[in-house]
């Protein structure tokens, strides 16, 4: 299934979106940190297979979508969700199901807990609900150790030098040094991150997305609404940033939920096991729900 760049003006920005399949069904896929729509490749096919006009956009600050803003404001979870809708609306579909992995996964829990559009179904990968990262980091002394990252990004300037250095040799530790499958991540696919981050603009905005997250925090603060959404989570098991015990709790906070994990696969599930991934994609998102 041939996949196709569009230009899709959103909320004040020109986003970059690659797009499979044609219809009203719209499946938008969301990325994470460091990544890029680039990171849909395998499932932009599936997703228009299964009848979906699927959408995979550089989120705002990433990639092609311009401008890249350098506040750290312009990077509040209530923008990122702004986004979202925007998107959703410019597209006219009539069905949405959001697919997200990552930092697209924290905007995702948010825009379904607050519903601020109508989905159809939402599928997580590899990041927990909100409420439940919080109460993990708590009690896990294990946990706050993997998320030391966070509180680095909160240094002025010092990580953006690291992760651009050498070529950006930090980005493409990130994905090399993580991957159980190291073969999914062959030089010209770490070409493709330590460009994106390189652009201009670039890596100030990716990293921002932590400062703006840490600066609001309380806007994460329970008690959250109960997503009614039907929703899949897809877990690599071996993440070395987030510990399975962050999955704890999330049957209180979804009122429909299945959770599918994927031992011996990385945080970068959907690249990593694309074929596993894109089976578990087709037998739920096709299945009925009961009523």
């Amino acid at each position: 299934m041939a996949i196709e760049t569009l230009r899709i003006a959103a909320n004040g920005l020109e986003f970059a979106v690659d797009q499979a399949g044609a219809g009203d069904r719209l499946a938008l896929c969301l990325h994470g940190f460091p990544e890029s729509r680039f990171s849909w490749r395998h499932q932009l096919p599936e997703l228009a297979r299964l009848g979906f006009r699927a959408w995979a956009p550089d989120l705002r600050g990433y990639g092609d979508t311009e401008p890249k803003p350098q506040s750290v404001h312009a990077y509040h979870i209530d923008t990122l969700c702004a986004d979202v809708a925007a998107l959703i609306d410019a597209s006219g579909a009539k069905s949405v199901t959001l697919v997200a992995h990552d930092w697209g996964a924290i905007i995702a829990w948010t825009f379904a807990a607050r519903r601020i559009r109508k989905l159809d179904r939402l599928v997580i990968m590899n990041v927990p609900h909100p409420v439940c990262f919080a109460e993990a980091a708590k009690r896990s002394p294990a946990q706050r150790k993997r998320s030391w990252y966070v509180m680095f990004f909160q240094l002025p300037w010092l990580p953006e030098r690291m992760l651009t250095a050498n070529d950006a040799r930090g980005v493409r530790r990130a994905f090399s040094e993580m991957a159980i499958d190291k073969s999914r991540f062959p030089p010209e696919v770490l070409d493709h991150y330590a460009a994106n981050a390189q652009k201009p603009g670039a890596i100030r905005a990716m990293v921002n997305y932590y400062r703006a997250a840490f600066r609001a925090r309380r806007a994460f603060d329970g008690p959250w609404p109960v997503i009614e959404t039907p929703t899949l989570i897809v877990w690599g098991e071996e993440d070395a940033a987030l510990g399975l015990e962050t999955l704890d709790g999330t049957e209180t906070q979804v009122r429909d939920l299945t959770i599918e994990r994927l031992p011996g696969v990385s945080h970068w599930v959907q690249q990593e096991a694309p074929e596993t991934v894109n089976a578990i994609l087709a037998g739920w998102l096709n299945a009925p729900r009961p009523r």
